[in-house]
C-alpha cells in the first residue's frame, strides 16, 4: 500500500475510465493477485458441483463406499482450501481499496497546493469538500469489483465448459445467458451515470452553502437574515433529495433485476436440467451437478452485476477527481532575478510605493482596498507591480514566497499543539496553505532569520515572537502552555487570541518583507496599542506593510498611505494626515477620540 511519504504518481486526467485505469496501474501486481485468488476461488466453486456429482454417480449410487469416502474427502478439501482463498481474496481487494483511497487523497491534496491563490478562484469549496469525503471514497470502493469482477467472467467460462460435459444445449443457455442479463442492465448503468453526476452536482453546492451559512452566522444573526439564509437552505436541501430519490430509484432496479434475472435465469437452466433427467439424457449425478453449477454461477453472476455498478459509480466520481485536475495554477514564466538588496515595492495601479526597511501602513476608505494592494505587492493577483526596477511578474514565484510574505487575516491554523501551529516544529516553519501566516500558495521553506538552527525554532526566537505579538497572556491560560492541543482554525480560542496566533507565526518567519493585513482588528485597544509598539520594534530595519484603520497601529508607522477608491490620496506621517486630510480624518476619528479618552 502507498506510504503517507511515498510520490502517488503522475494520474492520467484524460478521463474518469484513464483514471480508473491509472489506479488499478498503479497497483497492478496486487490487482493482478486479486483477480488470480478471486478466479480460483470461484472455480473451486463450481468445482465443488462437479465433486459433489462424482460422489453420487461413483459412490452413493454404486454403493461403493470408498469411492463415497475419497469423493467426499476431496469436497471436503475444497471447501477447507476455498475459505482460505476467500479470505486472502478479501484482504487483497481491502488492501487495493485503501491504496486508491490514499493514492487519490494525496493526488487531490497536492494538487490543491499547487494551486495556491488560483484554487479559490477557479473551484468552490464546497467542491473540493465533496471530492474529499465522497468521491474519494466511492473511486476506491469502485476498485475493489475489479478482482471479482475479473474472477466472474473467468469462472462464468469455467462453468460453461463444465457444462459442455452434460450437455451441450445447457451450456449454450449459459453461455449466451449471461450476456442477455448485461444488455438488459446497460441502460440502467448509463441513467444511473447521468443520476449519479447531476446529484454529486447539487452535493457539492448545497457543501459550498454550509460553508458559508457557518462561516457568517453571526453576521447572519447580527443582520436578521438567518431566517432568509435557513430557508434558501431548506430548499436546496428538498432539491437535492429529490435528486437522490432518483438516483436511488435507478439504483433499487439495478439491485432488484440484479437479483431477479439470474434467478429467472437460473431457475430456466434448473428446469432444462430436470428435463434432460427426465427423459434419461444425464444422470442422478448430472443432475445434481447441473443444480450445482447453477447455485455456483450465482455468484460470478452476482459480482458481474455488482462491479458494472461500481464501476458506473466510480467512473461519475473519478470523473469530478479529473475536472478538479485539470485546474491549472496561474502561469509562471518568470526567470529574472530578485532585488539582491531591499527594494522599493511599487504598485502602479494604486500608486503605492513602500520604502524598504520602513513600516508602511495602508489605510483605505474601503477595506477591500487596501487588501487589492497587498494582494498585487504579494503577487497573489496578476499585475505590473515592481520590486526595485524588476516587474514581480518576472521573478519566479518561489523566489518571491522565499522573501516576501503576505499575513492574512483569516489565514488557516490546523489542529495539534499550539508549538506546531506557530512552526516549532523539526522542520524550518513553512510559508503556504494552513502552517504559516498565508493560505494562498503552496507550502516553501521559509528563511530562517538570523540564529535561527537548520532543525527545529529555538526558544528564543519563539519568546521573542510571542512577545512581539503580545501572546504571553495565551500560553499561560492554556492548561500546558506551547504544548497544549488547540482545534481547527483554533475555534476553541477567541478572535484576538486568533489573530494574536496568526501574527506569531507570521514574525517567526522573519521574512524580508511581511505584509500583514488586518493583524489587530480583533483586539481591544490596551493589547492593539502594546502590539503596535512591539511590532515595530520586532520588525526593526526590515520592510513592513500594514493594511489598517487603527489609529493605534497607524500612529506607529514611519509613512501612512491613504487610499481612496484604490489610488493614493495623500502620504505622510499619521499626525500630519490627521491635520490636512478631511477624508482621513473622518476614516480614522472614531477610534481618534477613543485614543483621546
Amino acid at each position: 500500500m502507498i506510504d503517507a511519504y511515498e510520490d502517488p504518481g503522475t494520474p492520467d486526467r484524460r478521463g474518469g475510465w484513464r483514471y480508473l485505469a491509472w489506479l488499478v496501474a498503479r497497483q497492478w501486481p496486487r490487482c493482478l493477485a486479486g483477480a488470480v485468488l478471486a478466479s480460483t476461488w470461484m472455480v473451486l466453486l463450481a468445482a465443488t458441483p462437479y465433486l459433489m456429482a462424482r460422489a453420487v454417480d461413483h459412490g452413493l449410487e454404486p454403493g461403493d463406499m470408498s469411492a463415497l469416502a475419497g469423493w467426499t474427502g476431496a469436497l471436503v478439501g475444497v471447501g477447507a482450501v476455498n475459505a482460505w482463498l476467500g479470505m486472502l481474496r478479501h484482504r487483497t481487494m481491502t488492501l487495493v481499496r485503501m491504496d486508491a483511497n490514499f493514492r487519490t487523497v494525496k493526488v487531490v491534496v497536492g494538487h490543491a497546493t499547487r494551486l495556491g491563490a488560483a484554487l479559490r478562484g477557479q473551484v468552490g469549496t464546497g467542491e473540493v469538500v465533496t471530492i474529499g469525503v465522497g468521491d474519494v471514497q466511492t473511486i476506491s470502493t469502485s476498485l475493489t469489483a475489479v478482482g471479482p469482477g475479473i474472477g466472474a467472467v473467468v469462472a462464468y467460462a469455467a462453468v460453461g465448459g463444465l457444462m459442455l460435459s452434460v450437455s451441450t444445449r445447457l451450456a449454450l443457455v449459459v453461455l449466451i445467458g449471461v450476456p442477455v442479463l448485461g444488455v438488459l442492465l446497460g441502460p440502467l448503468m448509463g441513467r444511473l451515470q447521468g443520476r449519479e453526476t447531476d446529484y454529486r452536482d447539487g452535493q457539492a453546492v448545497l457543501t459550498a452553502r454550509i460553508g458559508d451559512l457557518a462561516g457568517g452566522l453571526r453576521v447572519l444573526n447580527g443582520l436578521g437574515g438567518k431566517g432568509l439564509v435557513a430557508d434558501a437552505f431548506r430548499r436546496d436541501s428538498e432539491r437535492l433529495r429529490e435528486r437522490g430519490y432518483r438516483v436511488g430509484a435507478v439504483t433499487s432496479w439495478i439491485q432488484a433485476l440484479g437479483v431477479g434475472l439470474p434467478v429467472l435465469f437460473l431457475a430456466l437452466v434448473t428446469w432444462l436440467g430436470a428435463r434432460l433427467a427426465a427423459e434419461g439424457r444425464i444422470s442422478v449425478g448430472e443432475l445434481v451437478s447441473v443444480y450445482g453449477y447453477v447455485v455456483a454461477l450465482g455468484w460470478p453472476v452476482a459480482f458481474l452485476i455488482e462491479m458494472g455498478h461500481q464501476l458506473s459509480r466510480g467512473v461519475v466520481a473519478a470523473r469530478r477527481v479529473v475536472a478538479f485536475l485539470r485546474l491549472e495554477p496561474e502561469p509562471d514564466n518568470g526567470a529574472r532575478d530578485a532585488p539582491a538588496e531591499p527594494s522599493v515595492l511599487y504598485d502602479p495601479a494604486s500608486g503605492v510605493r513602500v520604502l524598504p526597511g520602513r513600516l508602511t501602513a495602508l489605510a483605505g476608505s474601503r477595506p477591500t482596498d487596501a487588501a487589492e494592494v497587498v494582494d498585487r505587492l504579494g503577487r497573489y493577483t496578476p499585475s505590473e507591480a515592481t520590486w526595485g526596477d524588476v516587474p514581480l511578474s518576472d521573478i519566479p514565484l518561489p523566489r518571491i514566497r522565499d522573501r516576501i510574505l503576505v499575513a492574512e487575516a483569516e489565514a488557516d491554523l490546523f489542529a495539534g499543539p499550539l508549538r506546531d501551529v506557530v512552526g516549532d516544529q523539526d522542520t524550518p516553519p513553512l510559508r503556504g496553505a494552513g502552517n504559516c501566516a498565508t493560505s494562498h500558495d503552496a507550502p516553501a521553506p521559509a528563511p530562517a532569520p538570523a540564529g535561527r538552527h537548520t532543525g527545529a525554532v529555538s526558544d528564543a526566537h519563539l519568546t521573542q515572537a510571542i512577545h512581539a505579538a503580545a501572546a504571553e497572556d495565551i500560553i499561560r491560560a492554556l492548561p500546558d502552555g506551547l504544548d497544549s492541543q488547540v482545534a481547527a482554525q483554533a475555534s476553541d480560542l477567541s478572535g484576538g487570541q486568533r489573530q494574536r496566533i496568526r501574527l506569531t507565526r507570521a514574525l517567526l518567519t522573519a521574512p524580508e518583507v511581511l505584509l500583514a493585513v488586518e493583524p489587530t482588528s480583533a483586539l481591544d485597544a490596551h493589547t492593539e496599542a502594546t502590539v503596535a509598539a512591539r511590532l515595530r520594534d520586532a520588525r526593526e530595519g526590515r520592510t513592513t506593510v500594514v493594511a489598517s484603520t487603527s489609529p493605534l497601529m497607524l500612529d506607529r508607522a514611519d509613512t501612512v498611505v491613504f487610499l481612496v477608491d484604490g489610488k493614493v490620496a495623500a502620504t505622510g506621517a499619521h499626525r500630519d494626515l490627521l491635520d490636512t486630510e478631511p477624508g482621513y480624518r473622518a476614516l480614522v476619528a472614531r477610534d481618534d477620540e477613543e485614543v483621546v479618552r
